[in-house]
């Protein structure tokens, strides 16, 4: 087994950090939309997800139903934080020098993305179910309209990116070694506890010219 393969997919501990080839990963891109996507439905909730009809009190979008409101901007804001978080992971992932703890770190990864992904499903369709319920005496505003649509459209890109996510650290994971290794970079050395018994003088060992001393009294 090579070392990148027995390594995650990262290679031996200790090389050069390669900012180009790390922002042409397939993973870094995904990171990227993922933070992107969240972004804009964190910012389409947040400045338009709320209107002001007859009153001074605000009413979410999605049929004046503040729990999908609520929820949208709480997934958004973690996928968010956690896209910046692991794509800094994901930079310095190959000067982890254990393959135990780059284990850990995959499947944390793995986990993450695969939770993310059913809480986005779940979010997409929770403020698309609302949003079908949602009559337009209710919205008079198009501008509401639009960043509702869009809220829910990249909540679907975002289960896309997440899935790819997790398709990718399931791959990783793979790829790994199925039994805990050393350090990468270290060589093991087996050390033999048995040693061979001391040479000992028989009769056909001794020289020709040998003479026996004689027994001391």
């Amino acid at each position: 087994m090579d070392a990148k393969a027995a390594s995650f997919g990262a290679g031996r501990a200790g090389a050069a950090f390669d900012p180009v080839s790390f922002i042409r990963e397939p993973r870094t891109i995904l990171r990227v939309l993922s933070w992107v996507f969240s972004m804009v439905v964190f910012a389409c909730i947040i400045n338009e997800g709320y209107v002001n009809q007859g009153s001074e009190r605000l009413h979410c979008v999605f049929n004046k139903n503040s729990d999908a409101c609520n929820y949208g901007v709480v997934i958004a804001t973690v996928a968010f934080l956690a896209s910046v978080g692991l794509l800094l992971l994901d930079a310095i992932f190959p000067q982890i020098s254990t393959v135990r703890d780059r284990r850990r770190l995959v499947l944390l990864e793995l986990a993450f993305s695969g939770l993310w992904t059913f809480l986005w499903f779940v979010g997409f369709c929770f403020m698309a179910n609302q949003w079908s319920q949602t009559s337009p005496e209710e919205l008079p505003l198009e501008q509401a309209s639009d960043a509702a649509r869009a809220a829910i459209a990249f909540s679907f890109f975002s289960i896309l990116t997440w899935k790819f996510l997790q398709g990718t650290d399931l791959s990783l994971f793979s790829s790994g070694p199925k039994q805990p290794c050393s350090p990468i970079g270290q060589t093991t050395v087996t050390v033999n506890h048995y040693k061979t018994p001391p040479l000992v003088q028989t009769m056909e060992t001794r020289p020709p010219d040998y003479h026996a001393p004689p027994p001391a009294f």
